[in-house]
């Protein structure tokens, strides 16, 4: 890829991002990612995996305005009509376009080329460990969604089996969980690194949060009559 070719889809990119849990610097970082763990495969794409990187959230402005629409199979097809109407050929954009739609969990839009699989592990990789704890803070406060949801009797809950979403709904859904869920040794290696960090901040949390409201609560009913 040229510097050129490079320059005008990064330029594509940033005109697409409006969102601050999914900006610029998370593209960047999952580009740094992929291309670390691409060291360690064979026979990578490296113009495919680059371009597919820079533009596989380009979809995200659409599915925040339409909760309905899928911002993986927006972003691949806006992906391959803008490689098209630059230039690139079609069978190059077919191949950003698969990576793109297949980099969001879905047990039924699983990710077949390497490059794909790849992209896939980068962009989970970003939710693993203290940044993906902070990327998804960021997230629930844009939706205003809370840190937690109390129990019946007036508890902190923990997040397991919730329904109503909070951060701890989103931890014991999906973030404790994802550790396994990576198709390259490299980003499983990397994973493992960062999940202490994870589980830490989350007991941490949890423990301070449940400590308030037992405490509190005590305290404040000898002074309510």
């Amino acid at each position: 890829m040229t510097k050129q070719e490079y320059s005008m889809i990064e330029q594509y990119m940033i005109s697409c991002m409006d969102d601050s849990a999914h900006d610029r610097e998370h593209i960047y970082r999952v580009l740094y990612q992929a291309l670390e763990i691409a060291k360690t495969e064979e026979d990578v794409n490296y113009d495919v995996l680059i371009a597919a990187c820079l533009l596989h959230d380009i979809g995200r402005k659409e599915q925040f305005e339409n909760p309905a629409l899928c911002h993986a199979m927006v972003g691949g097809d806006k992906a391959w009509d803008f490689l098209v109407a630059s230039g690139f050929a079609p069978d190059f954009a077919h191949q950003v376009k698969h990576c793109i739609q297949t980099h969001r969990y879905r047990k039924d839009n699983c990710p077949e080329s390497l490059e794909a699989k790849i992209l896939f592990d980068a962009d989970k990789l970003d939710v693993t460990g203290a940044m993906g704890i902070a990327r998804t803070l960021i997230y629930k406060g844009i939706v205003s969604q809370p840190i937690y949801s109390l129990l019946p009797d007036g508890t902190v809950s923990d997040g397991e089996g919730d329904e109503a979403p909070s951060f701890f709904q989103e931890y014991k859904y999906k973030l404790e969980n994802l550790y396994s869920n990576f198709y390259t040794a490299r980003a499983r290696d990397l994973a493992k690194e960062r999940q202490g960090a994870a589980a830490d901040f989350y007991h941490c949390l949890y423990r301070e949060a449940s400590s308030s409201y037992e405490g509190g609560s005590q305290e404040l009913g000898k002074w309510i009559s």
